[in-house]
């Protein structure tokens, strides 16, 4: 029996490299920018808590109405949103007199379309019948890290060939891929999804421990994740004092490959074992990268540390939505929504403080990651607090 849902899971595989483009892109170019426009460290890190603020907001709308507009509308929506926005990244500041501002506006728009794309693509694969949807979840989520790597790889290979003088054309081109999702969408079967009558209600989350415990869980993985991907090529250009092409591909893109790695051998090998303590392990290995990325002496390391860490913090994401699956079946759209806006929350705080850190301190972008450590400790906390008080629904 043909499977009418191949074009389904394209779709959403694609749509979260896009997310991944639209998250990793930019800080390929923060030096560039840096230099041709004079901006901060804590102005990069404020466009990156800006990009992750909007998409808070998103998720937050999306939890009360996404249900009440058609997925095809909203996944068009999105993917119009994120090209749109990667064409205006490349274009406004270079017209604007005042170019952050242009960089803003840009941010604004594509992070629209990383928002809707987020609440929408979890819940329309978890509907997608499946015998595990855990390890769905992680597979589903192991294209991002995929997509992480072919935008370091190829931008990376642009500015080399090129020049970073053309970064604007490097970041119109990238807008080619959401074009492209946004006419399989046109096109995909979507899954019977719940109804608003068959769903659980958003108050009744509300008062349940565990799922505050997932939300607290999903800010400390989003902040983790992102803060080390984030900053991971600045901190080996400046701080390592290697130069770009090394720092993207040794930073950055080795992070990817081996989140990559940990997220689809989990899809694919790993349903049998328990998620919880998976989690428990992989906090306390990423509190360890931190730690060697910021502690080690030899600059190769703490590179070192920086690509492990993609590795430990692999299932942190899509371990803790696919046991909130599990554990709240009938959350649907309303509860991915929820769980996303913890996880944009952590997003925006982890790279946001350590940019600034690395601004107000005399310790640079190590005090910065240092910082930035802080929430794998705390994860480590909770569910060590979880598995020992078996926290009730």
């Amino acid at each position: 029996m043909k499977d009418q849902y191949i074009l389904t899971r394209r779709a959403c595989y694609l749509g979260i490299m896009i997310q991944s483009l639209i998250l990793n892109l930019a800080p390929l170019f923060f030096v560039v920018l840096r230099e041709q426009f004079s901006i901060s460290f804590e102005e990069i890190g404020r466009l990156v808590l800006i990009t992750f603020l909007v998409q808070l907001c998103v998720d937050f709308l999306a939890a009360y109405f996404v249900s009440a507009i058609p997925a095809r509308l909203c996944m068009i929506l999105a993917e119009s949103a994120a090209a749109g926005g990667l064409i205006l990244f490349s274009v406004l500041p270079n017209i604007m007199s005042n170019a952050y501002a242009g960089m803003i506006i840009a941010a604004t728009v594509y992070s629209v379309g990383a928002g809707l794309s987020e609440v929408m693509i979890s819940p329309i694969v978890d509907a997608i019948p499946s015998k595990d949807k855990t390890s769905a979840m992680t597979l589903l989520h192991g294209f991002y890290p995929i997509g992480q790597v072919l935008v370091v790889l190829l931008t990376t290979l642009a500015v080399a060939a090129f020049g970073e003088q053309y970064w604007p054309f490097i970041m119109a081109a990238w807008a080619i891929l959401p074009l492209v999702n946004l006419v399989i969408v046109t096109k995909m079967t979507f899954p019977p999804m719940l109804k608003g009558t068959e769903k659980t209600p958003i108050h009744t989350l509300l008062k349940r421990p565990y799922f505050w415990l997932m939300i607290i869980l999903m800010v400390c993985a989003g902040a983790a994740e992102i803060a080390m991907s984030q900053w991971a090529s600045l901190f080996a250009e400046e701080a390592l004092g290697v130069s770009k092409l090394v720092g993207d591909l040794l930073g950055p893109c080795l992070f990817a490959v081996f989140m990559g790695l940990g997220r689809l051998l989990h899809g694919v090998k790993g349903s049998k074992l328990p998620m919880l303590p998976l989690l428990l392990i992989c906090s306390i290995a990423t509190v360890f990268c931190y730690l060697l990325t910021v502690f080690a002496a030899l600059p190769i390391l703490s590179l070192i540390g920086c690509a492990l860490c993609g590795l430990a913090v692999s299932l942190m994401w899509p371990g803790v939505l696919g046991v909130a699956s599990v554990r709240f079946p009938k959350g649907s759209t309303s509860l991915f929504a929820l769980l996303a806006l913890g996880g944009d929350i952590g997003c925006s705080l982890g790279p946001w403080l350590t940019g600034l850190v690395a601004d107000t301190t005399s310790y640079g972008l190590k005090g910065g990651l240092l910082t930035a450590a802080l929430f794998p400790m705390l994860m480590v906390i909770l569910l060590i607090v979880a598995q020992k008080k078996k926290v009730e629904n």
